[in-house]
C-alpha cells in the first residue's frame, strides 16, 4: 500500500502562532487530545486567541524542556504559513528542534528555514505530501468493510468521530483500522494519504489505495475531508466518497452551523435528511448497498437537557442513531453499523 508515513520524535511543542479561531487549530487540538502523552507545551504569539491547554513555552523553555519536535498545529483556510511566524520557527530549527508541518506551503521551500535547520541539525517534515505514483480510481469492488465520515461542512468533527468510532470498534474486539486522510490524522496515526494534496484525477485512486482489499470482517474507518455542500472543497469530498466505496456513512454536523464556512454568498446547510439523501445517491454510484449508520453532532453549546431533546427528536425523524461523540460516544452508531452491514 502506498501511503504517506511520518515518524516524529516526542516530546512535541505545538506551535499555533497568532491564530484567532479554534476551528483553525484543529491539528493542535487533535494532537493534544489524542496524543497527550507526547505533547509537552504550546507556543503562541501575543495576539493568539486560542489555548490548547498546554504549558506556554518560549524557545528557551522548549530547549530546557527537551522538546524534540515543534509541530505547526494550525490548518487555516488555504494552508499557508504566514511570514511573521518564520522568526520563531527559524529560532527553533537553529536550536536543533525538528519542525513538522501539515500546511500546503512547504517548510523545505523556505531557504532561510532550511539553512537554519541545516545549521542546527534539525529535520524538516512536510506531512501534506502524497505518495508518488498514485493510480486513478478503478471502481473495482474490494473485500473488507468500510465506513466513511462525511460532513455538512468543514470542521464539524469528521476526524474526531472517525477516531471515536474506531476506538469503539476495537473495544468490542472488532478488527478495525483508522485510515487518515488529513495532516492531523496522519500525525496521530503515523500514516495515511493527505487527500486534499492529491492531484484531482487521482483522488479516487488514492482513496482506493488507502483502503485496499481486506478480511471480510475487517472495518476501515475512513476520515472524511471537506464537504459535498461546501463549494470550496466539494471536489475532494466526492473523490474520497467514490474511491472509498463505503458500506456505511456517518454524517457529522455542528448544531450551530447554518451555512458553510469560508465562501462568499449565501450557502445555507439544508435539512439533514436532504443531506443524507443526496450523499447516498452519490455514494451508491460505487457502493450500491451503502447506508447511513448514524449522525454525529457537536452539541457543545447546548445544555444536557437541550442536547438530549435535540438528539432524541432528530433520531426519531431520521431513524438512525444520533449522538454527540464527546458527550455520548459512538457506541450506538457502532451497534447500528455492525447490525446492518451485509
Amino acid at each position: 500500500m502506498s501511503l504517506t508515513r511520518v515518524s516524529l520524535t516526542p516530546p512535541y511543542l505545538l506551535y499555533i502562532g497568532d491564530v484567532a479561531e479554534a476551528d483553525n487549530a484543529k491539528t493542535g487540538f487533535g494532537l493534544a487530545h489524542w496524543r497527550p502523552e507526547l505533547c509537552a507545551g504550546q507556543m503562541r504569539l501575543p495576539d493568539c486567541g486560542v489555548d490548547l491547554g498546554l504549558r506556554d513555552m518560549s524557545v528557551r523553555d522548549a530547549i530546557d524542556a527537551g522538546i524534540r519536535t515543534a509541530i505547526i498545529g494550525v490548518a487555516p483556510l488555504g494552508g499557508q504559513i504566514p511570514d511573521h511566524w518564520r522568526p520563531q520557527l527559524i529560532e527553533l530549527a537553529s536550536a536543533g528542534i525538528d519542525i513538522a508541518s501539515g500546511m500546503h506551503s512547504k517548510l523545505r521551500s523556505m531557504p532561510d528555514l532550511v539553512a537554519a535547520a541545516r545549521k542546527g541539525g534539525a529535520v524538516l517534515t512536510d506531512v501534506r505530501v502524497p505518495p508518488d505514483n498514485l493510480p486513478i480510481g478503478q471502481g473495482r469492488p474490494r473485500s473488507g468493510k468500510r465506513v466513511l465520515t462525511i460532513g455538512t461542512d468543514c470542521a464539524v468533527g469528521k476526524k474526531y468521530s472517525a477516531l471515536v468510532l474506531h476506538r469503539e470498534l476495537e473495544r468490542r474486539g472488532i478488527k478495525a483500522t483508522f485510515r487518515a486522510t488529513g495532516q492531523t490524522g496522519i500525525m496521530i496515526a503515523g500514516e495515511g494519504i493527505p487527500i486534499d494534496a492529491v492531484v484531482a484525477d487521482f483522488i479516487a485512486g488514492a482513496a482506493e489505495s488507502l483502503s485496499p482489499d481486506n478480511d471480510d470482517d475487517h472495518w476501515d474507518v475512513i476520515e472524511g475531508q471537506g464537504s459535498l455542500l461546501n463549494p470550496s472543497y466539494s471536489g475532494v469530498t466526492l473523490g474520497l466518497l467514490h474511491g472509498s466505496q463505503p458500506d456505511a456513512l456517518v454524517l457529522c454536523h455542528d448544531v450551530t452551523r447554518t451555512e458553510t464556512l469560508g465562501v462568499f454568498g449565501d450557502y445555507p446547510i439544508p435539512e439533514l435528511d436532504v443531506v443524507i439523501d443526496d450523499a447516498l445517491r452519490l455514494a451508491r454510484r460505487t457502493r450500491p448497498g451503502c447506508f447511513f449508520a448514524g449522525v454525529s453532532v457537536n452539541t457543545s453549546t447546548m445544555t444536557d437537557f437541550e442536547r438530549d431533546g435535540y438528539l432524541g427528536k432528530l433520531q426519531d425523524h431520521l431513524g438512525i442513531p444520533c449522538v454527540d461523540p464527546v458527550a455520548i460516544g459512538m457506541s450506538p452508531v457502532a451497534s447500528f453499523l455492525l447490525k446492518h452491514a451485509s
